[in-house]
């Protein structure tokens, strides 16, 4: 069946309108990044063409295809795990690394951007629920992580990123998202040079939960590209 990616970006769009009111918020505070894995370049295209500038991929390769054939205003977001030998195919070219999950990747972030004289933004990833399936440091690792992060100097921590465990009923997953506003409340400002102003949580089974719950990113793909995706045209 068609997907008509109008109407999905204007449902989504008063989706996140109404969840940001519940929240006393304005849904120009709240970042979409549309996840495109898997999607085929006419779909992205489309979207891109309906307003939307940030794109999220999961794998390195896959974002390389797509950044020579989209406008130059895209901002690419790195939303995957990201194996460290592929850092630096990605510097400079992406707005985001959301993914930052462990030392070693920091370590390898750091190196390559040094080599290309440009500092990363990057979001520390989270595992709140502790699923063996997610990657991400437990919320106790969380401050002797941005403690030596802040040594870094061509990183930028600007936030968390998590991602919840999928459940039928959304309600479910609010205290993981409870528990990681609550983490950046408490780290924020006791870590000179490390400003937690991002809460990249929720997607789209459970993106209006986290939205009522601080998140000010969100990672959108089934619900804009519809439910079965097909890639090609790459």
């Amino acid at each position: 069946m068609e997907v008509d990616l109008g109407a999905n970006f204007a449902e989504v769009n008063g989706r996140i309108e109404k969840a940001a009111a519940k929240s006393g918020r304005s849904a120009r505070d709240i970042k979409m990044v549309a996840v495109t894995k898997t999607v085929e370049l006419k779909r992205i295209k489309e979207t891109v063409d309906r307003g939307l500038r940030i794109l999220g991929e999961n794998r390195v390769q896959e974002m390389l295809e797509k950044v020579p054939t989209l406008p130059g205003d895209v901002e690419w977001h790195m939303i995957g795990r990201l194996q460290r030998n592929k850092v630096k195919h990605i510097i400079g070219k992406v707005g985001l690394i959301q993914s930052l999950d462990r030392w070693s990747l920091a370590e390898e972030i750091q190196k390559r951007a040094q080599q290309n004289d440009t500092i990363v933004p990057v979001l520390v990833q989270l595992n709140l629920a502790g699923e063996d399936t997610k990657s991400g440091l437990a919320g106790n690792e969380l401050l002797d992580f941005l403690t030596e992060a802040v040594r870094l100097d061509h990183i930028s921590v600007g936030g968390l990123m998590t991602i919840a465990p999928f459940t039928d009923d959304p309600e479910e997953v609010r205290p993981v998202f409870r528990e990681m506003r609550k983490l950046a409340n408490e780290m924020q400002g006791t870590i000179p040079g490390v400003k937690l102003d991002y809460l990249s949580m929720g997607m789209t089974n459970d993106f209006e939960i986290a939205i009522e719950e601080g998140a000010n990113m969100v990672r959108i793909g089934s619900a804009l590209f519809g439910s079965r995706v097909i890639k090609g045209g790459i």
